[in-house]
């Protein structure tokens, strides 16, 4: 199954947190933060939405940075994914 986001909508595929710090120490599996950066794996088409022209500017396979708590987290084949808007990303990693 895949998914096509409506709109201004983007689906992402969470990026796995680092198992160890910098300074080499291990972390336990409830000591590590949820991840903040993602991978954009389908994107809307754009449009408008609530009166407003939104252009995307974000595409597949772009890095980005969002929010703890952004967006609806689901499972598409056993596998989970965030879909959110546009306007909920923060910044492209590059």
């Amino acid at each position: 199954m895949t998914i096509r986001p409506l709109a201004d909508r983007i689906v992402i595929k969470m990026v796995e947190a680092e198992e160890t710090t910098k300074s080499g120490i291990i972390l336990a599996g409830t000591a590590k933060e949820k991840p903040q950066v993602a991978e954009v794996i389908a994107v809307g088409p754009g449009g408008v939405v609530d009166g407003k022209e939104v252009v995307m500017e974000l595409k597949v396979g772009d890095k980005v940075l969002i929010s703890k708590y952004a967006g609806t987290e689901v499972k598409v084949d056993g596998e989970e994914v965030t879909i959110l808007r546009q306007g909920d990303v923060l910044a492209v990693v590059e």
